[in-house]
């Protein structure tokens, strides 16, 4: 594993939690950043989560030796 590809790995945990706590927001009802906010956060949170796995897995299958 490179640091590259630790990076895109790190940045994909951090969007699928970011992703799976805006979910129970919007499914509490009153989510605390608001309606809007919450969508747009979880809009984005998960192409950033498959984007930057798919980048991880490929730059480690890269550098395997």
């Amino acid at each position: 594993m490179t640091p590259k590809s630790s990076v895109l790995l790190l940045i994909s945990c951090i969007t699928a939690i970011a992703s799976v706590g805006c979910v129970f927001e919007l499914s509490s009802g009153m989510p605390e950043l608001g309606q809007t906010n919450t969508a747009i956060i979880l809009a984005i949170s998960i192409p950033a989560t498959i984007a930057s796995f798919v980048l991880a897995v490929m730059d480690a299958r890269a550098n395997i030796k």
